[in-house]
């Protein structure tokens, strides 16, 4: 039996990267997956498609359910939601993982990247929330996670868009917390200890394979988060390592993107 049977995740930002591997990692624990993300046909410069991870998840004999979804789009994160719902009956667990990144200055951030980030990665968050809550109430509780940094205000400095947008997500996981806690559902933020391999960070120029770990460590942290009951902990801003480690994880050598190298810690 594994830990997730019989829940359903909606993982958006799946197609990809960290909720690639979120996904995957739910589904290896039990889960059926709804994959949400806006890539359906191959990308040029970025590989994999809601298609290649649906396969994926397939290939783990869990079910998945891939919907083409914009997060800045309310109409379609509602359908999305209302779609998973009707195919599998319920709703468990919610990761908002899709975000969009821009580490810049103020004076190099137009105001079309300050709403990009803020429609994806403080608005879509809000949406998605709002749009799952009733499912996960109709499920008797569950879990939201949110890809969001404890809030530090000094980090803001030379990406201030990025961070009040990544905020923003936090701020919502801190009261969503107490407007859900009656309803046995559990609200987390979930943030990296160093930086994770992906192609944010690559576009980005931050480091070399040597700097980063893999993806794995955001995906086994949010199993960590989700795999417990709701009423355990919620509101909280964690750190991958420090749930991992509660959870009795202590060699996180192996998440090293290059074996004996040291990952580039971010300074929270």
């Amino acid at each position: 039996m594994g830990k997730l049977d019989g829940k359903v995740a909606i993982v958006t930002g799946a197609s990809r990267g960290v909720g690639r591997a979120v996904a995957l990692a739910l589904a290896r624990a039990g889960a059926d997956i709804v994959l949400a993300a806006k890539t359906v046909s191959p990308h040029p410069k970025l590989p994999g498609t809601l298609g290649t991870v649906a396969a994926e998840v397939s290939a783990l004999g869990r079910r998945a359910f891939p919907v083409q979804t914009d997060v800045r789009d309310p109409d379609q994160i509602e359908a999305m939601v209302a779609a998973a719902a009707s195919t599998f009956g319920r709703v468990d667990i919610l990761v908002n993982n899709a975000g969009a990144a821009w580490w810049h200055g103020i004076d190099e951030t137009p105001a079309n990247k300050w709403n990009l980030v803020m429609e994806v990665n403080a608005r879509g968050p809000f949406l998605c929330a709002r749009a799952a809550l009733p499912h996960l109430k109709r499920a008797g509780g569950g879990h939201i996670v949110n890809m969001s940094p404890p809030l530090k205000a000094e980090m803001a400095a030379g990406k201030i868009a990025y961070m009040i947008s990544k905020f923003g997500m936090t701020l919502l996981t801190h009261g969503l917390a107490e407007e859900t806690r009656a309803d046995n559902i559990a609200v987390h933020s979930l943030w990296p200890v160093t930086l994770i391999e992906s192609y944010a960070t690559i576009n980005l120029g931050l480091g070399e394979a040597k700097d980063w770990r893999k993806a794995d460590i955001l995906a086994d942290a949010t199993l960590a988060l989700v795999a417990r009951s709701p009423s355990l902990s919620s509101g909280k801003a964690w750190l991958d390592e420090d749930i991992l480690r509660e959870v009795g994880v202590t060699d996180f050598a192996k998440y090293a993107c290059v074996p004996g190298s040291e990952p580039l810690a971010i300074p929270w």
